[in-house]
């Protein structure tokens, strides 16, 4: 096992990219490029991370040690977020995946009223490299039977847990989407209503949680309005390639404490 601080390291040097704002029903609301350069010194034993984005003060951070809440997997892929939701105060997380020369981040953020404020796309690619984006994600491009792998990290650093994950995505005939999610022994089933880049699982008006389609084949996954005393999720998805999907779910426990951080690497069969 690496150390999370090995894991950080695989994020070292120059990721070139933008930043792209949207509302809570996706619409795009401005876009900014953006250099980020994380860069290791003393052998390693700091990362100085330096943001340049057009018309805003360059933002630099140095780190000597990474926890908090922030977790990272072996690849480089991590999520940063409040480690616990409280009442009338604003809350949010980052889903981080590493893929090769890219990054794809997305940061999910909610007022003080628990509501969904707005989301963050933030798409990367280390310097001097090809630029391959993918384009806007559609509904077809999930229908299918998912089979694949889920690494669960834990908060408190105990072993992760790794397990099989199915995920069935279909539409009946009414054009409401069917979704089937089986992992270890457990499956749950949910339906969902399609509009435009919207997919609203709405069956509980309390819990309502909205799939987001966005570009570069992401995904934002959010519930509406986040609650006390209720478990909740965030979840980013990407789209790397037509039949490879990651998806990124960060868990709260119904005291609102936030516990574990899973990545599930699927493939379409």
């Amino acid at each position: 096992m690496k150390s999370q601080w090995e894991c950080f390291l695989q994020n070292l040097g120059v990721w070139e990219g933008s930043f792209t704002n949207f509302s809570p029903q996706g619409t795009l609301l401005n876009d900014t490029s953006s250099r980020l350069c994380l860069e290791g010194l003393n052998n390693n034993q700091t990362v100085r991370l330096t943001l340049s984005r057009s018309g805003k003060d360059d933002v630099i951070r140095e780190f000597r040690s990474v926890g908090g809440g922030l977790l990272f997997f072996e690849n480089g892929s991590f999520s940063e977020g409040l480690i616990q939701l409280g009442p009338f105060s604003e809350f949010g997380g980052e889903l981080a995946f590493v893929h090769e020369n890219r990054r794809l981040r997305l940061v999910q953020l909610f007022d003080k009223n628990g509501h969904l404020n707005g989301l963050t796309l933030i798409r990367e690619h280390l310097a001097g490299t090809p630029v391959a984006e993918r384009p806007l994600l559609q509904i077809h491009d999930l229908l299918g039977e998912w089979r694949g792998q889920a690494v669960t990290i834990y908060r408190d650093l105990r072993p992760p847990d790794i397990y099989s994950t199915t995920l069935k995505i279909q539409l009946d005939d009414a054009r409401r989407l069917i979704q089937s999610t089986s992992f270890g022994d457990r499956t749950i089933t949910s339906t969902a209503t399609i509009k435009g880049s919207i997919i609203l699982f709405d069956q509980d008006p309390e819990k309502q949680v909205q799939v987001l389609l966005l570009p570069d084949g992401a995904s934002a996954t959010s519930p509406l309005k986040v609650q006390l005393r209720q478990p909740l999720f965030l979840e980013a998805g990407w789209l790397i390639q037509p039949n490879l999907r990651q998806r990124m779910i960060r868990s709260y426990n119904d005291k609102g404490e936030w516990v574990s951080l899973t990545l599930v690497t699927e493939e379409r069969v």
